[in-house]
């Protein structure tokens, strides 16, 4: 998972507050961490490859070139997957050598490789998932920006950017806070470690804050820009603009679910930080529900993988399409197709990866009614 409580456990001279939850019960928490990011990683690989029912649909109709918004959601299940593989490997390194990290201490400080593999594991999960975040941040600031004011493909370079820039700084800027003078000795107190823990959970809080105000705005505008069409809001428009709030609702739902458990827990464990002594029996019940949290997040941490594929694409099925050869010539005969059409091209054309039934017709229906609302629409769907 990425808890920013597995990098300060790297530090040989860790703090009482992190030796109590990373060390109850690791062979559970390390199976149960395994299982969650195994089986996230394959649904999540499977809903993201082709279909052979998906080729045969789009097939009828020229593709457009996708939208940014298409290529972010697909990145942000890139980086989710690659964050759920960090786990994977860390969990079967610590299940398949259980005293790897009792070997990280400060009477042993010749042995560096089992704090190599600690921060390097550490470093891969939290950068992907922080990524994670930065890009379901763009990908609101996208929809918005697209909506009202027709930004398109162009713009993935300026994300690509600020995502994977922010990404890689605040995570190496909070691991060289943390390890500093050096990770065999770790210098102590809140006071180092906070600037670390602000890193880790900055972008975390961005999305859960700034999300929902930038998908609030935008259904707002996606409707005014229905009813404004032909001054009517049709029973297929309405089911459009119910769509796009589920979808935006759904969303925002996989990221509390996976999240808010490790700002719980960070905060039970701070408080125990601050305690003379955290074995204190009048602090008990912050214990369990520390370590509560603590599983629950070994295991919904990895399944944002997955979760995320069935709010982006929904559920999308085993029928996968392992015909190279056919998808190549499908590929083809789209790519032919579209050429006698380019003039005419309605830009929401093939864009039924994510919507079906009366969402597609309702799309169908607005061709002729200006670029801009097609391009508003067809981000969204």
């Amino acid at each position: 998972m990425a808890s920013p409580r597995l990098e300060t456990f790297c530090c040989p001279n860790r703090d009482p507050a992190t030796e109590f939850a990373v060390t109850f019960q690791p062979v559970l928490f390390g199976a149960l961490s395994l299982g969650s990011a195994a089986l996230s990683l394959l649904f999540a690989a499977l809903q993201l490859l082709p279909k052979r029912k998906g080729y045969r649909r789009l097939g009828q109709y020229p593709l457009p070139r996708p939208a940014s918004s298409s290529r972010i959601l697909f990145i942000v299940s890139v980086c989710d997957i690659l964050g759920c593989a960090g786990i994977i490997v860390r969990s079967s390194v610590w299940l398949g050598l259980p005293d790897i990290m009792d070997r990280i201490s400060v009477a042993n400080s010749t042995d560096v490789w089992p704090e190599v593999f600690c921060v390097g594991s550490a470093m891969w999960i939290q950068l992907f998932f922080s990524a994670s975040f930065w890009w379901t941040f763009c990908y609101a600031v996208d929809v918005f920006l697209v909506v009202k004011t027709s930004a398109g493909i162009s713009t993935i370079i300026l994300y690509h950017m600020i995502t994977w820039g922010l990404a890689v700084l605040l995570c190496v800027e909070g691991v060289a806070m943390l390890y500093y003078p050096s990770i065999s000795d770790c210098e102590q107190g809140l006071q180092h470690a906070i600037p670390h823990y602000v890193t880790t959970y900055a972008p975390m809080l961005l999305v859960l804050v700034a999300n929902p105000v930038f998908f609030s705005r935008t259904i707002a505008a996606v409707t005014s820009l229905l009813k404004g069409r032909q001054g009517i809001y049709t029973e297929n428009e309405r089911r459009l603009a119910n769509d796009i709030k589920i979808r935006f609702f759904k969303i925002m739902l996989v990221f509390f679910i996976c999240w808010i458990p490790n700002i719980i827990n960070e905060c039970l464990l701070f408080y125990l930080e601050m305690q003379a002594d955290i074995n204190d029996s009048s602090f008990r019940d912050i214990r369990n529900a520390a370590l509560i949290t603590w599983f629950i997040m070994g295991i919904l941490n990895p399944m944002q993988a997955f979760l995320n594929t069935l709010a982006f694409h929904g559920w999308t099925g085993f029928d996968v399409d392992f015909r190279l050869q056919r998808r190549r010539e499908l590929a083809w005969d789209s790519a032919s197709t579209s050429v006698p059409n380019a003039t005419g091209h309605n830009p929401m054309v093939g864009t039924t990866l994510l919507y079906q039934s009366h969402v597609q017709e309702a799309k169908k229906n607005m061709v002729g009614n200006g670029q801009h609302h097609s391009d508003a629409i067809s981000v969204l769907s």
